[in-house]
């Protein structure tokens, strides 16, 4: 009798604690949330002028003519909408690049996969003189999905076997740079059609028009819905394939639908913002320190905590050096790189 009871106490205290930490989880999105609010307010306060929170509240619900009106809804609005656009998109797509590739060194910046997007952008604005984001929005996805195939091949995946975590980072960082001098020296031979494209190259916000963000969120929205689709499955071949096939988990269809989904958020976040690196890597680590490796949970809140990292980034790259801005891409890697370095010194990184 006593033994049947003890069963029945170890069930109760594991619902008891799987609840717990799902409500901890819950309370932290809805802090998440609420900093990505407050965030989303500096963005709009903080610049070459500073304006202040009564200002930017009136700017917002009137329609008042005046240099602060015309400050907030014609440069800070739309740079933060495309950085709440964008900020999930990188942050998601490195989310989901490390659940499949189960490298947690993995990011659309290290391997490749921006620097293929930006390639294919480059060939369609300095051989094909396109211009538009609509356009060369083709020429983004086509490149990413080539990068993230070939790096997948390259570091070993034509074998029998998968390849392994260290193969396809040393894949994906000589495919970056190889396609990132290949840009450079496009860039170069015709300055002219990549004069407006500069600050676009290492990552940027600034002058941009919510006209160039309508073309690129229906792409950004159905890599999100596919990432959220199979974050389930993640969570189980995160024990191997072998396991996760014995589950009944079709390990091949889930691969994928995962590499569409970074293909569509990487590709579409690089066509608007350019390659901003580092943040598919920060974001779902610093999610796991804290929540756990269960990919669901890391997927929502990547997409809540990306934006606020470079909505912060951003700010930062305005006053910096003001009233000269420095692009996001710049801050993102200054602060990116000394936490890849963290990472590879450490003798465990987080749990995938």
């Amino acid at each position: 009798m006593a033994a049947s009871k003890q069963p029945k106490k170890a069930v109760e205290k594991n619902i008891k604690s799987i609840t717990a930490l799902r409500l901890q989880r819950i309370i932290g999105l809805v802090f998440a949330l609420l900093l990505l609010m407050v965030v989303v307010f500096l963005s709009l306060m903080i610049g070459a002028k500073p304006l202040s929170f009564g200002v930017v509240w009136e700017a917002l619900f009137s329609s008042t003519e005046s240099y602060d009106y015309t400050i907030i809804h014609e440069s800070r609005i739309p740079r933060t909408i495309i950085a709440l656009a964008v900020g999930p998109a990188f942050g998601l797509a490195g989310a989901v690049i490390q659940a499949l590739t189960r490298n947690p060194l993995a990011d659309p910046g290290i391997l490749g996969v921006n620097a293929g997007a930006a390639f294919a952008v480059a060939i369609a604005v300095g051989i094909f003189s396109i211009s538009s984001i609509s356009s060369y929005i083709w020429f983004a996805l086509a490149g990413a999905l080539v990068a993230s195939i070939a790096i997948y091949f390259i570091g070993g995946g034509a074998g029998k076997k998968s390849p392994t975590p260290e193969q396809i980072t040393l894949a994906g960082v000589a495919m970056a740079a190889a396609l990132n001098g290949i840009t450079t020296a496009l860039s170069l031979v015709d300055s002219r059609a990549f004069a407006g494209m500069l600050n676009w190259r290492v990552g940027s916000l600034a002058r941009k028009g919510l006209e160039d963000l309508w073309p690129i969120i229906p792409f950004l929205i159905v890599g999100i819905l596919l990432a959220l689709a199979i974050a389930p499955a993640l969570n189980t071949i995160a024990f191997g394939d072998d396991r996760a096939s014995s589950l009944g988990v079709n390990v091949n269809r889930i691969r994928i639908i995962g590499l569409l989904s970074i293909t569509l958020l990487a590709g579409g976040a690089t066509a608007i913002a350019g390659p901003i690196v580092f943040l598919g890597l920060m974001v779902p680590h610093c999610v796991r320190w804290f929540i756990g490796p269960d990919q669901p949970w890391i997927f929502l809140y990547s997409l809540v905590i990306a934006p606020s990292i470079l909505l912060l980034s951003d700010i930062i790259g305005r006053v910096v050096m003001s009233p000269a801005e420095v692009p996001v891409g710049i801050i993102t890697g200054f602060v990116g790189a000394p936490i890849l370095l963290i990472l590879m010194r450490r003798r465990k990184v987080s749990g995938l």
